[in-house]
């Protein structure tokens, strides 16, 4: 695809969206609809391709793609006409007798540019707030899943408009000259490098954004845990698509009171979920590709790998792995992983782990486990972060009724539910004033009028 056939593509969804038909919330609620049922029908097929793209497990492939979701449409639908409404709110004195109001309307035409690691959810979740919120949407997947990114063009090419939506695959160019046209909204998920680049090209248009990034979400655990439970619930989260989620607890900062004991309980758990040999279990995901394979398999060379390490490139699988006695030095600390290598740092007290997550970007998500509501307090307090967890990971992505998104290099702006239609939605502010009578204050002459526009304001 040309640069002229995705200008056509953007101009063919300004005419829609011009006709004003976005704007009708009967609209909005019967394609969403229609994407709940095209969803319904083709689940089977999105689950098969997320496998031939990552050998995704299908568990995983259907609670943290396809559910979600159909959430997000369930949620959109039992409340868009309460959103949409224009609201009344109080007027100051000095602008008596008028009245104000708030009314939510569309951006217009949107470009959604998703990532590999969650295709599916990461593409049709935006798109639900997009369409929710009354505009036309232009998606972007990933060319690194190729499979998904296809039956994804094939389902929306054959029940939508493509002057509403459509998708648009292809390579790193492809997405380049997409950001040279003039979009009224981008919205991007993926690194944090890339959203440089996206942000670079939206501000030649003055095109407000919300940056999806990642980063290193860390996970402190304090001496007073359930040690068991807090390992069971950090290795789900860790390994849980292979590692290969923002939202991954990227390096382990345990006390190191208990630091061992919890090594030696995260490679039970890890041997409980997969079995001694994971390479053969049907519930483990594989990298995306060989540049990413190659990347990861080059992070196991400092430290002591205490669990995992095995390699096999014929099928992109690299183990489960907990690498300990890493030092903040060391490359793995460089940047964000994206993978199932978790490296473990030891601290002595809290005021110490603060400090060294502080000391870095601010992270997408931050986990804490402790059964101290004071020290709760203290990391809720202390550190900032797209999103946290207390005595749990990676689980408030699932909700619909939390805001997502991240903080400093871990992105901007949020998403899901309410916060995903606020999103895509531009908040007019409107002054509705009378013509029965007028107030003369505000007009020239001045003279003798200043104590009066004193006390108003």
């Amino acid at each position: 695809m040309d640069q002229f056939d995705i200008r056509r593509i953007v101009e063919a969804q300004r005419g829609y969206f011009n006709s004003g038909m976005t704007k009708d919330v009967s609209f909005r609620k019967k394609r969403l609809n229609d994407l709940l049922c095209l969803i319904k029908s083709s689940d089977g097929k999105i689950v098969k391709a997320l496998q031939e793209d990552m050998r995704k497990p299908v568990l995983e492939a259907y609670a943290s793609e396809i559910a979600v979701v159909k959430n997000e449409i369930k949620h959109a639908l039992n409340n868009v006409c309460s959103w949409t409404k224009a609201r009344r709110i109080h007027s100051p004195k000095h602008l008596f007798p008028g009245k104000s109001y708030i009314m939510p309307e569309p951006w217009g035409v949107s470009l959604i540019i998703a990532p590999w690691n969650y295709p599916f959810n990461l593409a049709f979740a935006p798109l639900v707030s997009a369409i929710a919120g009354g505009n036309c949407a232009v998606i972007k997947p990933s060319e690194f899943a190729p499979y998904t990114s296809s039956v994804m063009a094939e389902m929306v090419s054959g029940s939508f408009d493509p002057s509403f939506i459509t998708v648009v695959t292809g390579d790193a160019r492809v997405a380049a000259d997409l950001l040279n046209e003039k979009f009224d909204y981008i919205f991007f998920t993926g690194g944090t490098n890339i959203g440089r680049l996206v942000m670079e090209a939206a501000a030649r248009n003055l095109t407000p954004v919300t940056l999806e990034l990642g980063g290193k979400s860390p996970c402190i655990v304090d001496k007073d845990i359930n040690i068991d439970h807090a390992a069971k619930r950090i290795a789900w989260a860790k390994f849980f698509n292979a590692g290969q989620t923002c939202v991954a607890p990227d390096y382990l900062l345990a006390d190191k009171k208990i630091k061992d004991k919890l090594v030696e309980s995260l490679k039970k758990q890890i041997a409980s979920f997969y079995g001694d040999n994971p390479i053969s279990s049907v519930d483990y995901a594989r990298i995306i590709n060989m540049a990413h394979f190659t990347r990861l398999k080059g992070l196991m060379d400092q430290g002591d790998i205490v669990a995992g390490g095995q390699t096999a490139e014929n099928e992109r699988y690299i183990a489960p792995t907990i690498i300990d006695n890493v030092r903040p030095e060391h490359k793995i600390m460089e940047s964000e992983i994206f993978g199932p290598i978790l490296p473990v740092l030891e601290y002595e007290n809290l005021g110490d782990a603060i400090t060294f997550v502080n000391s870095r970007p601010k992270p997408l998500s931050l986990y804490f486990f402790s059964s101290n509501p004071s020290n709760q307090e203290k990391i809720l307090k202390g550190t900032s972060s797209g999103g946290v967890c207390i005595n749990d990971a990676m689980v408030h992505v699932a909700s619909h009724l939390l805001p997502f998104g991240g903080a400093g290099n871990s992105g901007m702006g949020a998403y899901h539910g309410k916060t995903g239609f606020d999103t895509f939605t531009h908040y007019k502010g409107i002054v509705k004033n009378t013509l029965k009578f007028d107030m003369p204050f505000r007009y020239a002459p001045y003279r003798f009028k200043l104590p009066l526009v004193r006390r108003l304001f």
